[in-house]
C-alpha cells in the first residue's frame, strides 16, 4: 500500500511493521515546527491504517534526536508576539498545548509503537520517548532532560512520564542537572528495556520484538494497550472495571476463535486487520 511522504520523516510499512524514521540527519534529527506537526499525523497515519499493527520508532543519521530545534525555540517570542500580553500568553499556552499533542498521537495510537535509539536523545527527544510502549538502544545511546540547561521547565511529558518509569528520586535528580545517562545507566533505571551492543544489532532486534506483536491478535493488541494506559492513570478498582467492559465488548471474536483454532490444529493462527 502507499505510505504517506513527509519531509522530515521516513516512513515504511512492510509485514504488518511500519517504521517512522526521523530524517533529518544534518541537524541530528532536530525537532522542528514541521517535524513536530508531521509526527503527528504519522502516528496518526498508523492508527487508523489497519494494516500497521505495530511501529517502530527511530532517527537516521549519528543520533536519535538532538531535541527541539533551537531555531524554532529562538522564533516563538516572534510568533506570538501581541500588543496585548494577556493575548500573547494565551497564544504560547495554546502552542505548548499543540506540541504536547503531537506527542501524545504516540501514545494515543492504538497500535504498540518501539523506540530503537541510539546517540543522542534529549529534551524533546526524551519527550518523545516516554510516549512510546518500550524503549531499546544501542550501547552509544545517551540521554538527558537538557531544558534545563536552557533555562526553562520541561513542557511536552518527560515530567509527567519520566517519573512513572524511573522513580519520582531519579526523575527529579534529571530534571534538576540536566546531567547525561548512559544507556547502562538507562537500562538500570529501566528507561529502556534493553541495551544492545551496535545500531544493528539494534535494529535487527527491536523488528523481531516487533515481528512478535505483529504475529498476535491485532484486536487484542490494540485493546491491551487501550487498558494498559488507562490503568496506569486509575485505581485497580477502576482498571478492572474497565477491563471487564472492553472484554464484555470484544473478548468473543473472530481472533478467539482462530486461536483456539490453530492451538488445536497445531499451526500458526492467522488474522484480519
Amino acid at each position: 500500500m502507499n505510505t504517506p511522504e513527509f519531509s522530515t520523516l521516513a516512513v515504511t510499512l512492510v509485514d504488518h511493521i511500519a517504521e517512522i524514521r526521523l530524517n533529518w540527519p544534518d541537524k541530528s534529527n532536530a525537532m522542528n515546527a514541521t517535524m513536530w506537526q508531521e509526527i503527528r499525523q504519522a502516528f496518526d497515519w498508523v492508527d487508523t491504517t489497519p494494516e500497521a499493527r505495530v511501529a517502530i520508532l527511530s532517527g537516521e543519521g549519528k543520533n536519535f534526536c538532538a531535541g527541539i530545534d533551537l531555531a524554532m525555540l529562538g522564533g516563538i517570542q516572534q510568533q506570538i508576539a501581541h500588543a496585548d500580553g494577556a493575548r500573547s500568553r494565551e497564544t504560547l499556552r495554546r502552542l505548548i498545548l499543540d506540541l504536547q499533542d503531537c506527542l501524545n498521537a504516540v501514545e494515543r495510537c492504538r497500535k504498540p509503537v518501539l523506540a530503537a535509539i541510539h546517540g543522542a536523545c534529549v529534551g524533546g527527544a526524551l519527550d518523545l520517548v516516554t510516549c512510546c510502549d518500550m524503549r531499546y538502544a544501542a550501547g552509544d545511546a545517551v540521554f538527558s532532560v537538557k531544558e534545563i540547561d536552557l533555562g526553562m521547565v520541561a513542557d511536552v511529558g518527560s515530567l509527567q512520564r519520566l517519573p512513572r518509569l524511573i522513580g519520582e528520586g531519579m526523575a527529579r535528580e534529571l530534571a534538576y542537572t540536566g546531567r547525561n545517562i548512559g544507556a547502562n545507566e538507562a537500562e538500570k533505571l529501566g528507561l529502556i528495556n534493553c541495551k544492545f551492543g551496535s545500531f544493528s544489532e539494534l535494529t535487527a532486534e527491536v523488528r523481531k520484538i516487533a515481528q512478535t506483536i505483529a504475529a498476535k491478535s491485532p484486536l487484542a493488541i490494540r485493546g491491551t494497550k487501550d487498558v494498559l494506559n488507562y490503568s496506569r492513570d486509575h485505581s485497580v478498582a477502576d482498571g478492572l472495571n474497565y477491563v471487564a467492559g472492553w472484554n464484555a465488548a470484544m473478548l468473543l471474536s473472530g481472533d478467539l476463535n482462530e486461536c483456539i483454532a490453530a492451538q488445536r490444529e497445531k499451526r500458526a493462527p492467522q488474522f484480519d486487520d
